[in-house]
């Protein structure tokens, strides 16, 4: 089985992004990241932002906000951020304290610095094909890593495990965009195992650690696993049986090291199509 990892993606990425930022006239591309709280995986996506960014020559600045903020003072502080000129992109930490409106927050985002497709202004336009539009920047590295292997999209059969708007729904529209037959499964599936078995290639975003096994996946068949979890021992670990299906898959991505490591560089990406049509 060959392994598909994501750092030869991401670099990829980073150097076409190298090569268009040189021919920016003006200011860097500048990334607003806002946390609420210390949420260790909040803490660690953002770390791994700010150093794509430094890595790609664009300009980040993080705003970081007490657990415990109210409402109405998150959301004016939100305010200031996005109406600030000097900032073309927006990463929102999520999900926000459940004593926030993070709907509110969807809405009043400019969908001009959404990066990571959060308004409905945006999933809108990835569910109608609009290019102009944003997806969440997870969803659209899975479709980087399966075009970096040189993967056809075009009447694959392709499974989503997952219906989240983070995750399975746009990702459903893109490879639907590049001509996938697409089956979307979820936790009423009837018989799961055998619906992921019809498929040429699985998109794992559950959120069940180790879910997928051998039974789910038919030979030589792609696998790209989304999931992030820890397992009994304590250890990271993906929605896929990594060892269980390597005598099954033709190509898998691993977690750690598979989507993850591109996430950031789309997200960088995005980042520079907002700089170029800054207002």
């Amino acid at each position: 089985m060959q392994e598909l990892r994501g750092l030869p993606v991401a670099n990829a990425i980073n150097e076409e992004l190298i090569k268009e930022a040189a021919q920016l006239q003006g200011t860097k591309p500048h990334l607003a990241i806002i946390r609420v709280g210390e949420r260790p995986d909040d803490m660690s996506y953002e770390r791994g932002a700010t150093k794509k960014m430094e890595k790609v020559g664009f300009d980040s600045t993080s705003y970081t906000f007490p657990a415990d903020i109210d409402n109405d003072t998150f959301q004016k502080e939100f305010d200031k951020i996005n109406e600030d000129t000097a900032i073309d992109g927006i990463l929102l930490l999520r999900p926000l304290p459940k004593h926030l409106d993070e709907k509110a927050i969807e809405l009043r985002i400019d969908p001009r610095k959404d990066l990571d497709g959060i308004s409905p202004m945006n999933l809108a336009k990835v569910y109608a094909g609009d290019e102009t539009g944003y997806a969440p920047c997870t969803a659209e590295a899975v479709v980087e890593m399966l075009d970096y292997a040189n993967i056809d999209l075009t009447g694959k059969r392709v499974t989503v495990v997952g219906r989240s708007l983070v995750i399975g729904k746009p990702v459903t529209m893109l490879l639907m965009k590049k001509n996938a037959t697409v089956t979307v499964c979820h936790t009423r599936t009837k018989d799961m195992a055998a619906e992921c078995r019809k498929a040429e290639i699985v998109i794992a975003a559950a959120g069940v650690a180790k879910m997928i096994n051998a039974d789910y996946i038919s030979q030589d068949s792609v696998v790209i696993d989304v999931g992030i979890n820890v397992d009994e021992a304590g250890n990271l670990c993906g929605d896929v049986d990594y060892d269980a299906i390597s005598t099954v898959a033709s190509i898998a991505s691993p977690v750690p090291g598979g989507v993850g490591s591109v996430t950031t560089s789309v997200l960088a990406k995005h980042l520079l199509r907002a700089a170029k049509v800054r207002p």
